[in-house]
């Protein structure tokens, strides 16, 4: 029985999940066997059917996590930790306590903001001026842990200035390098405490 495996909304959380568990140390982990589904629905479907389509590897994997984002999953509830208790609910008919849903608000894309070190690097970002500075005078709001407003936006703006396509494979790349430990998004954090309470490092 491997360790975990992982059903996510699309190719780009897949690909920045598996930069971050290809460290595990980082994340304060053992090293863990995984493998990805990703919900042909994307988020709207992950949220609809994910804990029934998760329950189907139960018999193969000692856990499960379910990672979506908040925006586009289509939900009326008022928050990521609402849509997430209730999938949570769900989740727990067939795994009990192995399995748990992971929302993130807005979007997969605040991850990757965690230092401009990070980016500029996995994306090839010019000598000079901060990407966060170049947002800023783009009129993008930034918050005071730096990140954008609207993350998903700014990524796709600061690729076209090295001119790279939007890829899973800069998700991976981001992650590779990206403090795991100082992240503060708090969906991050419930992620990353829950690996730690199933694969102790």
């Amino acid at each position: 029985m491997k360790d975990l495996v992982l059903l996510v909304a699309d190719k780009n959380a897949q690909f920045a999940l598996k930069g971050a568990l290809q460290r595990p140390e980082a994340l304060g982990i053992r090293r863990i066997e995984f493998e990805f589904r990703v919900h042909p629905g994307r988020d709207g479907g992950a949220r609809k059917s994910g804990p029934e389509v998760l329950a189907m590897e139960r018999w193969r994997f000692q856990n499960g996590l379910l990672v979506l984002d908040y925006e586009g999953s289509g939900t009326d509830l008022p928050g990521a930790q609402d849509l997430e208790a209730q999938l949570d609910a769900r989740l727990r008919d067939r795994w009990k306590e192995r399995a748990k849903a992971i929302v993130i608000e807005p979007e997969l894309d605040v991850w990757v903001w965690g230092t401009d070190n990070a980016v500029a690097e996995a994306i090839g970002w010019p000598a000079g001026k901060s990407i966060r500075q170049w947002l800023r005078e783009r009129g993008f709001a930034v918050d005071a842990t730096g990140k954008p407003s609207r993350p998903k936006e700014a990524l796709e703006s600061a690729l076209r200035v090295p001119d790279l396509p939007r890829s899973s494979a800069v998700y991976q790349r981001i992650a590779e390098r990206i403090s795991l430990r100082r992240c503060t998004d708090q969906a991050f954090m419930r992620l990353r405490n829950q690996l730690v309470s199933w694969f102790p490092g």
